[in-house]
């Protein structure tokens, strides 16, 4: 019997064979310290055919359906062993030394249950990448942004955030957690099927205590829009269903309906926008997520835990900071708004 390695990256796949082809090769050479999967989400396109024949050493996991990020690690992390996970994007290209510091963050400090890599951008590599840059924060709204990039404004990396911090969330692109705190969590909420469910999943394991880091020297590029791109409508139906069910299941309970009538209204400014800028489906999709919201409702308010803290936001409301004041990077937001 093989002796168990420390780390487990395991590389969720659904019919991106050619993302396999170009992204496997540096994932083998660069971790030697872990076991590679890949969980395939019932694939059409012979990713499974091709990652048997070309990659022999990547264990293969197998799902009946395709289930989405969500359930798809869900259902695959049960036949995974290792005491550290590394959920992998397809389209994440990683550098060397990308696990070593992280794995050393995990066994030096026993209270942090999450970690996330500098994510940069795989097309302009001196910048941050959008999904999760260097690292996540929600306001008081659960408007999630990042050190690197807030809204649609990413910022150059300069090494401006090279520090080890403490972050709210980490980015799914890249995302890695002890077995034991995913299993205490009981994995990711099976009902978001994709977006947010990281920040969901972040937001209840600090309500439980456990915190999460950001570690500068452990580098990835993010393709990024590989599986979803930023136009399609169902990205954005499910971003702001997405937020209102987390929302309900995470903000404290005397502030719990008020802001979520805040946050009903502030969609309903994001859709007129839309509306205005001729992109009507996605007007439509903020519609049809809150008709979604309003379906799940009480589900989600029965999924709330028995711990909610009020101090889960980092700044009072980003789209003020943003839009109105005009602060475009972290730093600005930061001196904007003092989290008292």
């Amino acid at each position: 019997m093989s002796q168990l390695k420390k780390i487990a990256v395991v590389i969720l796949n659904w019919n991106g064979v050619e993302l396999l082809r170009q992204f496997l090769p540096a994932v083998i050479k660069y971790s030697p310290e872990a076991e590679v999967y890949v969980a395939d989400n019932a694939s059409t396109d012979g990713s499974v055919e091709v990652v048997k024949n070309e990659f022999p050493s990547i264990k293969i996991i197998q799902n009946k359906g395709n289930y989405g990020y969500a359930k798809g690690y869900n259902e695959a992390l049960k036949q995974v062993d290792e005491p550290y996970y590394a959920l992998v994007n397809s389209d994440i290209e990683v550098t060397q030394n990308w696990l070593k510091s992280v794995i050393t963050i995990f066994e030096n400090q026993p209270d942090i249950g999450i970690i996330q890599p500098k994510l940069m951008d795989f097309k302009r590599k001196e910048y941050f990448e959008y999904a999760g840059a260097a690292g996540g924060f929600i306001d008081k709204f659960g408007y999630p942004y990042c050190r690197g990039r807030i809204f649609d404004t990413l910022e150059k990396d300069l090494g401006q955030y090279n520090q080890e911090t403490e972050v709210f969330w980490a980015t799914g692109a890249c995302f890695f957690i002890r077995k034991e705190v995913f299993q205490n969590l009981h994995g990711f909420d099976d009902g978001f099927f994709a977006h947010q469910e990281e920040i969901d999943l972040c937001w209840r394991a600090y309500n439980l205590g456990y915190r999460a880091k950001y570690c500068p020297t452990s580098i990835v590029y993010h393709v990024g829009g590989a599986t979803l791109n930023e136009a399609n409508p169902k990205k954005t139906y499910l971003n702001f269903r997405n937020s209102l069910l987390m929302l309900t299941k995470n903000l404290p309970k005397g502030t719990l309906f008020k802001r979520i009538f805040v946050r009903l209204c502030l969609d309903g400014i994001a859709g007129i926008q839309f509306m205005l800028q001729g992109k009507f489906k996605h007007t439509w999709a903020i519609i049809e997520a809150h008709f979604g919201f309003y379906k799940r409702l009480i589900t989600y308010l029965k999924k709330r835990g028995t711990s909610q803290k009020k101090d889960y936001y980092h700044s009072k409301s980003i789209v003020w900071s943003y839009f109105i004041m005009k602060r475009k990077t972290f730093t600005n937001i930061e001196k904007g708004f003092p989290t008292n």
